[in-house]
This record gives structure tokens, C-alpha cells and sequence, in this order.
């Protein structure tokens, strides 16, 4: 099995006081990793399931003699998929107030629902964290570094869902799936999501985007629908974990354009999924790309899982100089270029440098992308 980088994390954080969330998209591992944890302590743990009718209809109106009754003696309780069941939050609050000694961990597919109803109940009571698809630190600890590099090229096409890291000879047929369906199961449910077709030619249409600034008149011209709709939609993605935006960096330099945003996926696998192109890298002529996404994506998740809250932007200027990634921690930036081709050049723009606390610049190719993926956040 391989070791999730949140495993750790979560393992300090038990019984510290806090009600723990897992938050992520569907099918990337969370209630396994809920349940490794629940092997540690047999004997003192309740599995609950947000999927299972009676439970919900135990949890959704809970009285606190029911759920101290629920609970008994247990010590650990594990709530799957919380996110479907109606005021989780409250009833998360009534547990963590009136059982001290209880540890709760809810796993959830949608900050629509879970982040959201749990926000102000467990205001100062809960640890929340984000889990993703399988990372290339988490896989290259798996194997070893030649062999996760050997495996760029199917990484940029398949991406790095578990189903599909486990079963690399038939990744089509669960990509569609996740693609065309798990996905999107929690935004379906909404009553504000009223044209289902409407959200799946969005997604398509920005699968075609990444990497570019994003437009939601653009966007809204390709599938019949205003800027404001666009928006909305690409929210509620966002809150489902298919994409994330990146902003652009400005500190007020009159020449850099301030308001813009790129698109990327969290997993290059649903990206081609969603276009329907599995294609081998060699021949296709979207690679920058696919390798631009990956390298963005994988930040993400080194971001995620140091826990040091740094920021990440692109940067442009009016005049057309840019630079694809940019991270900053404590004031300090790295500067990222992006280029398949190793024998790019590249020349980082004196506007910028003269502008930031650059501590470091970066040409990332095949050749050297694990130096960059493995690098602690803003280092």
C-alpha cells in the first residue's frame, strides 16, 4: 500500500482536542486512509457512513442521549462521507463539546457541503485538511526516483488517481468514470445547479485552456452562457476539486496585469478524460501543456502536505513578459519556467527581479522536474 503524506499529519493530530476533516475529491483515497487509522485502534473506534440511509437519519437530528448513546466507550469515530448528511456540522459541535475524550475524523468529497456546514459550528474545533491525488513524492517514496521518473510520460496522459496507479493497463474505462460521473455526483445534487450539460461543456472548454488566462466571456461565447455563469460554475468546480485557479501577482507595478487568472486540473488523467485524449505524449501537440499542469498541480499538493501556507501565482506583464509559476513564503519568491525542451532558453524579466525578493529561479525540464517537485514549498 502506499503511504500517504497526510498519514503522518493526521497520526500527530489525533486526540489533540480538534475534530479532524478530510476534505478532497472522490475516489483519491480518503476512507482508505480513514480506515488505516482506524486499524490502530480496534477496539475503540465507530465507523459511520454518510452513504448509509439509517445513518443519516440517526445523525441528521441527533439529541445528545442518542449520540452518547451511539458512541458508548468508543474513543475514535469515524464519519464517512459526511458531507451527506443534513447539519453534520451541528451535530460534529455536539459531539466534540460534550465528549472531551472522543476524537472525531469526518472525511468529506465537497467543500459545497462539509467545509461549508462545518465552518461556523467548528469554529477553533476542528483541523482541516485537503487530500489529492496520489503525489509524485508519495509514489517515488513508494518505488524509488528512477523508477517514478521512468513513468513521466504515462503520468502526464493517466495522471495519479490511486485506481489508476494501482491498475496502469486499464486506466480508460475508471477515468471516464471519475470523469463523467463520480466527479461531478455532489454538484448534481445542488437545486443551484440547473443545467447539468451546461457544467460538463465548461469543463471541456476549460480542459482546452490550461495553462492560458482565463476568460469567462471567452468561456461563455464557446458554451452559450453569460461571464457570470461561467464564473459560478467554475466556483463550484473549484469547490468540488476539478480545478483551481491561479492568480496573477501584483504589487501595484503599473505594468503588471493584476485581475487575471489561469485554470488548471487537479489531475492531468481527468483533464484528458474530459477531452477524450489518451494519446502518447510523442504525438500529441497539447505536451506544454499537459507538462505545465502537471508541474502546477504537483506544487499544489507539496503545498498541501508541508503545511506551510505558501502562495502561488504566474506573472505577467502589459507588455507580454511572463513567467509561468511564482511562490512566495515569508516574503521570499521563487520564479519557475516551464519548458518541455531542455535546450530552451530562457531569461527571467528584469522587471521582475528588480521588483521581488527573488531567492531563486528555476528552468524546469524532464531533466530536472524531481529536483523542483521534491523541494520543500518556498524553498
Amino acid at each position: 500500500m502506499i503511504k500517504r503524506s497526510l498519514y503522518p499529519i493526521l497520526h500527530q493530530r489525533l486526540f489533540s482536542g480538534k475534530v479532524i476533516l478530510i476534505l478532497g475529491p472522490r475516489q483519491v483515497g480518503k476512507t482508505t486512509l480513514a480506515r488505516q487509522i482506524m486499524a490502530e485502534y480496534p477496539d475503540q473506534s465507530l465507523w459511520l457512513s454518510g452513504d448509509d440511509p439509517e445513518t443519516v437519519q440517526v445523525l441528521r437530528q441527533p439529541s445528545l442521549t442518542r449520540l452518547q448513546s451511539l458512541v458508548g466507550t468508543k474513543t475514535l469515530l469515524i464519519v464517512d462521507e459526511a458531507q451527506r448528511i443534513p447539519g453534520i456540522g451541528i451535530t460534529l459541535k455536539l459531539l466534540h463539546d460534550n465528549m472531551p475524550g472522543l476524537q472525531i475524523l469526518a472525511t468529506g468529497s465537497s467543500a459545497l457541503d462539509l467545509a461549508e456546514q462545518t465552518a461556523e459550528p467548528l469554529t477553533g474545533r476542528k483541523w482541516e485538511y485537503l487530500m489529492l491525488p496520489l503525489s509524485f513524492e508519495e509514489l517515488r517514496a513508494h518505488e524509488n526516483l528512477i523508477a517514478e521518473r521512468g513513468l513521466l510520460h504515462q503520468r502526464l496522459v493517466f495522471g495519479a488517481y490511486p485506481e489508476i496507479i494501482n491498475a496502469p493497463g486499464s486506466a480508460r474505462e475508471p477515468l471516464n468514470l471519475l470523469a463523467n460521473s463520480y466527479l461531478y455526483k455532489d454538484l448534481f445534487r445542488l437545486e443551484q445547479l440547473k443545467k447539468p450539460q451546461l457544467l460538463e461543456n465548461i469543463v471541456r472548454a476549460l480542459a482546452f485552456q490550461v495553462g492560458n488566462e482565463l476568460s469567462y466571456n471567452e468561456i461563455g461565447q464557446l458554451v452559450s452562457a453569460s461571464p457570470q455563469t461561467v464564473e459560478k460554475y467554475i466556483d463550484l468546480l473549484e469547490k468540488a476539486y476539478i480545478v483551481f485557479r491561479l492568480p496573477a501577482l501584483s504589487r501595484n507595478e503599473r505594468n503588471e496585469i493584476r485581475k487575471s487568472r489561469k485554470i488548471y486540473f487537479f489531475d492531468n488523467g481527468i483533464r484528458n478524460a474530459v477531452i477524450g485524449n489518451f494519446t502518447a505524449v510523442e504525438s500529441r501537440t497539447d505536451v506544454g501543456a499537459l507538462w505545465e499542469n502537471y508541474l502546477v498541480s504537483e506544487r499544489r499538493k507539496r503545498i498541501e502536505y508541508d503545511r506551510s501556507f505558501a502562495r502561488a501565482y504566474f506573472w505577467r506583464s502589459t507588455n507580454q513578459q511572463e513567467i509561468d509559476y511564482v511562490e512566495e513564503i515569508d516574503g521570499q519568491f521563487l520564479a519557475a519556467e516551464f519548458k518541455w525542451n531542455p535546450q530552451a532558453k530562457v531569461r527571467f524579466p528584469a522587471a521582475f527581479l528588480e521588483n521581488y525578493a527573488v531567492r531563486q529561479t528555476l528552468v524546469v525540464t524532464p531533466e530536472n522536474y524531481d529536483e523542483f517537485l521534491m523541494a520543500h514549498s518556498g524553498v
